[in-house]
């Protein structure tokens, strides 16, 4: 059937057109005999959406019609675009429009720009957008709860002069970078275990997934060894310098399916939205779809969690070492908080929760420090903190300008070792991350340093996934 006969009948626009014409397509080769007469099923199905939930034909038909009867709306803007605060002073104004872009949606309430902002999908990275009932999938962002884990060991910090090869070892075999990058033995971890099944993208993810897990992506994500020095006691540690593990990766290419999937029909559902807006088209959490969402990115949290659990694991496993602290953080997520006195959906693409008294890691890049930190829970920003230095240029603009011959230069002097990474990497491509912290001083407390001594990132060449 043609497509407008399709929408006479009572098919809505988007999605549900093409999944007419494949349960069509099904009726009519399992029904060859009513093929003259397709319009009296559909219409069926049409008038009643609710009993074909469960068909093998019709029922995914039958669940975006429901879907598209809870979600349907128009785009109307606030009359007043909901108030932000930012931190920072060089932010690029493509990052502070698109803030405001977020600000004029119907569904947001309040926002926040941290100080290491730039251009991404839809929000900012360092955009923090606080919504009521509604999850905005690109708000999230697509690598889905990438997170940051720091191990303090027991081993002596003399171990990085001493025993570099050692480290170096355990850190080539014990994880894995870039696209695809997977184990031919598969580790276990009860992630596993959970039900995957609710969603058609994470069925067909989950055995991809498996083989992934513990691995580390590319883009921005690394493994490195530093030094982590506290200039007093805290968090049960002695004041004094400490080897340290660090991490920073997420959800891999399960969490990106996730993303773009309902990203997908989020913009589907929301025809309405000006172009500048489609980025940020929303699932509301009343929705079938909106609830299917955030139990995939809930899911997808704990995915990202197990990841770098395997990754210390290992590690620490393989050096024969102790472990004594951990933290970690995530970002790329959704919460549901209480700010204003209601409860709001509060994304932080590339922010760091930073309520009062959390712990949290801000890294720096490559060759220049991150800072473990104590959040101040200041309410302009919704609780939240930047996520590291924040790119100052694009990852184009970075392979045009720098060379590995002044970038090793530049690690030399900061007494890093490299084992991979693309220049697109470089640490002169981000921001000064001690600038970055004066910013947001009235955000987070610094409790201690950590400097990159031994780092590994994707090889060159590989698309990031951040």
């Amino acid at each position: 059937m043609k497509t407008r006969q399709l929408i006479n009948l009572g098919i809505p626009k988007g999605p549900c057109i093409g999944s007419a014409r494949r349960a069509l397509a099904q009726y009519s080769q399992a029904h060859p005999e009513n093929r003259g007469s397709l319009a009296t099923p559909l219409s069926e199905v049409i008038a009643d959406p609710d009993l074909f939930q469960s068909d093998a034909i019709f029922g995914i038909l039958a669940k975006q019609l429901i879907l598209a009867t809870e979600t349907q709306g128009s785009h109307e803007e606030r009359l007043d675009p909901a108030p932000y605060t930012r931190w920072g002073k060089d932010l690029d104004e493509q990052s502070v429009q698109q803030m405001k872009n977020a600000c004029r949606l119907p569904v947001s309430v309040a926002g926040a720009l941290m100080p290491d902002a730039h251009v991404g999908y839809g929000l900012p990275i360092g955009g923090v957008l606080a919504t009521k009932n509604a999850v905005i999938p690109y708000a999230v962002g697509v690598d889905i709860a990438c997170r940051m884990k720091m191990s303090v060991l027991d081993l002596p910090v003399s171990t990085l002069v001493e025993e570099p090869l050692r480290l170096k070892q355990a850190l080539e075999r014990e994880t894995r970078f870039g696209i695809g990058a997977c184990f031919k033995r598969k580790r276990q971890h009860p992630v596993l275990d959970e039900d995957w099944s609710f969603s058609t993208t994470l069925a067909r993810s989950k055995d991809k997934a498996w083989q992934q897990l513990g691995s580390s992506g590319s883009g921005n994500h690394f493994v490195e060894y530093g030094v982590l020095t506290l200039e007093r006691p805290d968090l049960g540690l002695d004041a004094g310098t400490y080897l340290a593990l660090l991490s920073h990766s997420g959800s891999r290419g399960a969490g990106n399916r996730v993303a773009t999937h309902y990203s997908r029909i989020a913009a589907e559902l929301h025809p309405e939205l000006p172009k500048e807006l489609i980025h940020l088209a929303w699932l509301d959490l009343d929705s079938h779809v909106g609830q299917e969402y955030w139990l995939a990115m809930e899911l997808m949290g704990k995915y990202a969690a197990a990841n770098h659990e395997l990754i210390h694991q290992h590690m620490v496993k393989h050096l024969g070492a102790e472990v004594l602290l951990d933290i970690e953080n995530h970002h790329n997520f959704a919460w549901k908080e209480r700010h204003l006195g209601q409860e709001l959906i509060v994304h932080r693409k590339g922010a760091t929760p930073a309520g009062k008294a959390a712990i949290g890691i801000i890294p720096g890049t490559m060759a220049t420090p991150g800072y473990v930190v104590r959040g101040k829970g200041n309410a302009k920003s919704l609780n939240s903190a930047a996520h590291g230095a924040g790119r100052r240029m694009s990852r184009t603009a970075a392979k045009k300008r720098f060379n590995w011959t002044d970038t090793k230069a530049f690690l030399a002097k900061r007494n890093v070792t490299l084992l991979s990474a693309g220049l697109d990497e470089a640490p002169m491509a981000y921001k000064d991350i001690d600038a970055v912290m004066a910013a947001q001083s009235d955000l987070v407390d610094t409790i201690a340093r950590f400097d990159p001594r031994i780092v590994k990132m994707a090889p060159a060449g590989e698309r990031p996934e951040d």
